[in-house]
C-alpha cells in the first residue's frame, strides 16, 4: 500500500468514526464515547492536513490546464506563478503528512517526573542544579502545566543535591523527554576570588508517569518505613512520621518522599515515582530484546551524555545533540525554552524521516 492509499484508508476510518459519534446509541455508551472522541481527536490533525493537500493537488492540476490552453502570454505568466505556489505548498503539506504518519510515542500524552542531581563541581553544581530546577519549573508555569516537588536535598548556600519532581500537564513526556542527560555550566563561582571560570555539572532524568495498570508492584516485594522529615518543610514537619521510604528488593530502588506533611500523599507520591522507575526498566528491556532497535540520539535518556553547556560569561546556551547556538542565556534560565524544545523536536522528526525513508521504520 504507498501512502496515498494509506492516507485514504485512514479517511474512510476517520469518516466511520465520525458517523459512529454522530449515531444516537453511541451517547448511551460512555467507554465507547471516551474512545471515538479520543480516536478523532487524534485523527483529525493528519486528516485535515491530507484533505488541504488532495484540495491543493486537484488546483494545481487544473492551473496545468488552464496554462497548456492559454495563448495570452500575460495570462500564463500569472498561472505559471499560481502554479508554483500551488506546488510549494504541496511540498510543504506532504512533508507534515510524512511527520504525521510518523510512529506516535505511546508515553507522548503522559505526565512525567524529573529527577536533577548535582554532579561534578562540589557546591557550584548544587547550586547549577537549583538553576535548573527553577528552569523547569518557570517553563512548567508558562505552559500552565503543574509541578510538584517528590522530594529535595537543598544544601546551605541554596542549591540542590538533588531534586523529584512531577509535571503534570497534556503532552508533558512529548515536551521534555528530550531534556534527559548531563547539562554542564561554564562559569565564575561566586566562592572563585581569582575570577577563573569553572566548569560544573548536573544530571537530568526525564521519566515518563506510569499508572498502576502499567506496573504490577507485588507487596512483598516492597518495603515502607515511615519517619520524621527532615530540613525545610513547614509547620509540622519535624514533628510527625510523615516521610516515607520505600525500598524495591528486586531492583534495589529506593524511593524517599517527605514534602507533604501527610504521610498518604507522601506514600502516593514516593509509589507513583517507584511506578516510573520500574515502567522505565521494564520499556528498556523491551527495546533491548528487538532485534532491530536503534537507540535515537535525540532523547536517548542517557544521563551519563552531555547534551547542553551553559555559558554565562558569553551568555550562550549550546545544545550539543543539534548543534545549536542560542545567545540568550537569561530569558533560557529564566524558563523561555521553546525554541530550544522545538529545534530538538524537529531534528528529531528530520532524523525518524530520514530512517523511514531507509526503510528503517
Amino acid at each position: 500500500m504507498d501512502v496515498l492509499e494509506r492516507l485514504e484508508s485512514i479517511e474512510r476510518h476517520y469518516e466511520d468514526i465520525m458517523a459512529q459519534l454522530a449515531a444516537p446509541q453511541t451517547a448511551a455508551d460512555q467507554e465507547k464515547m471516551t474512545r471515538l472522541l479520543k480516536e478523532e481527536g487524534s485523527l483529525t490533525p493528519l486528516i485535515s492536513t491530507f484533505r488541504k493537500y488532495r484540495e491543493s493537488a486537484a488546483e494545481a492540476q487544473e492551473t496545468r490546464k488552464m496554462m497548456e490552453s492559454e495563448s495570452e502570454p500575460e495570462m500564463k505568466e500569472m498561472e505559471k506563478q499560481e502554479l508554483s505556489r500551488l506546488q510549494g505548498e504541496q511540498e510543504r503539506l506532504e512533508r507534515e503528512l510524512k511527520i504525521l504518519l510518523l510512529p506516535k510515542d505511546p508515553n507522548d500524552e503522559r505526565n512525567v517526573i524529573m529527577e536533577i542531581r548535582a554532579g561534578t563541581g562540589g557546591e557550584e553544581a548544587a547550586l547549577f542544579a537549583a538553576q535548573l530546577f527553577r528552569m523547569y519549573a518557570r517553563f512548567v508555569e508558562r505552559r500552565g502545566w503543574k509541578l510538584e516537588v517528590v522530594n529535595a536535598f537543598p544544601t546551605q548556600l541554596g542549591g540542590m543535591k538533588e531534586v523529584e519532581f512531577m509535571v503534570k500537564g497534556k503532552g508533558a513526556w512529548s515536551v521534555l523527554k528530550y531534556e534527559s542527560g548531563v547539562h554542564r555550566v561554564q562559569r565564575v563561582p561566586e566562592t572563585e576570588s581569582a575570577g577563573r571560570i569553572h566548569t560544573s555539572a548536573a544530571s537530568v532524568a526525564v521519566l515518563p508517569e506510569a499508572k498502576e495498570v502499567d506496573v504490577h508492584i507485588d507487596e512483598k516485594d516492597i518495603r515502607i518505613d515511615v519517619m520524621r522529615a527532615s530540613g525545610n518543610g513547614g509547620q509540622c514537619v519535624n514533628t510527625t512520621d510523615s516521610a516515607v521510604r520505600l525500598t524495591h528488593y528486586p531492583t534495589g530502588i529506593v524511593i524517599y518522599s517527605q514534602t507533604e506533611k501527610s504521610q498518604i500523599q507522601n506514600k502516593e507520591k514516593a509509589f507513583a515515582l517507584l511506578r516510573a522507575k520500574l515502567y522505565v526498566l521494564e520499556s528498556q528491556k523491551a527495546h533491548d530484546a528487538q532485534a532491530d532497535a536503534r537507540r535515537s540520539q535525540i532523547g536517548s535518556g542517557d544521563r551519563s551524555e552531555k547534551i547542553r553547556t551553559y555559558n554565562f560569561p558569553q551568555g550562550r546556551v549550546t545544545d550539543h545533540r543539534i548543534h545549536l547556538t542560542l545567545y540568550k542565556l537569561e530569558q533560557i534560565m529564566d524558563g523561555d525554552l521553546d525554541e530550544l524544545l522545538d529545534a530538538l523536536m524537529t531534528a528529531d522528526q528530520a532524523e525518524k524521516l530520514e530512517a523511514q525513508s531507509a526503510g528503517q521504520l
